[in-house]
């Protein structure tokens, strides 16, 4: 089965495949790419890696951009494979689908993302469910580097420290949202309206910018939840994702947006 029949196939398909694939994360180089040969997937090649050189307007545009590391990079954590089809699959749709909906919509694709997610209910199921989809996803890539994670500094850590009193006790919270979340979505770090620190989590594609979400801010960190986000190498054990996806936040990142933020 190749890459781009995953994405065609059925949920069950496609999970039908994980025990499989799973072996892929074991790997790493031409080890790699011989047992994607076997196995009848797409070779794993490095994408084209572009720095972000705005790390405050990820998300705002409707296109994709390329990631900022390797497939490889944030390996053991999340696999090449897994990284592979989640962005070149599912995001490239979620991508091409808002395009598509802003092209019949009227919806200029030169405007700020971020200003049509916070009057979504204005438009239509397919724009709501594209554009929090490539908005998210834009996001989180971003939110991950390669491990060592470190920990939050200055401004943010002691925003974190203030609100929920360690750096621990964060992390125990937003893992809890993460795994509480029914279904899929997403578990967020947000500044909120009044400009404190907030964790929640949101349904499918929906994000906190949105009119229609009941979880509301800005936000500075987001995890994908979906099982396409881990099934390959974690199965049905979302605990063991969140955990070890904690190695790859990117403080930096995050520090940056809730600078900004609190301008």
């Amino acid at each position: 089965m190749s890459a781009q029949d995953v994405n065609k196939n059925s949920r069950r398909n496609f999970i039908g495949t994980a025990v499989k694939a799973a072996m892929v994360t074991a790997v790493t180089g031409s080890q790699l790419n011989a047992i994607a040969s076997k196995e009848k997937v797409t070779p794993i090649l490095n994408p084209i890696v572009t720095p972000n050189s705005s790390p405050v307007l990820v998300g705002t545009s409707f296109t994709q951009l390329p990631l900022p590391y390797a497939y490889t990079a944030l390996e053991p954590f999340i696999d090449a494979l897994t990284m592979e089809i989640h962005y070149n699959k599912h995001a490239a749709g979620y991508a091409k689908n808002v395009q598509e909906a802003a092209a019949a919509e009227n919806v200029n694709t030169n405007s700020n993302l971020e200003t049509i997610l916070q009057k979504i209910s204005s438009y239509s199921a397919k724009m709501r469910n594209n554009a929090g989809g490539h908005y998210n996803h834009e996001l989180f890539w971003n939110c991950m580097k390669a491990a060592p994670a470190g920990v939050p500094t200055g401004m943010l850590a002691t925003a974190i420290n203030n609100s929920f009193g360690s750096l621990e006790t964060f992390k125990s919270q937003f893992a809890d949202a993460a795994k509480n979340r029914f279904g899929s979505g997403w578990a967020w770090l947000v500044v909120g309206a009044d400009k404190k620190l907030a964790i929640g989590s949101t349904a499918n594609q929906d994000n906190p910018l949105m009119d229609v979400s009941t979880f509301k801010g800005f936000p500075l960190l987001a995890l994908d939840v979906w099982e396409h986000a881990y099934y390959l190498k974690y199965q049905n054990k979302r605990a063991d994702y969140i955990t070890a996806w904690f190695n790859l936040v990117n403080w930096d990142f995050v520090a940056a947006r809730y600078e900004k933020a609190m301008q």
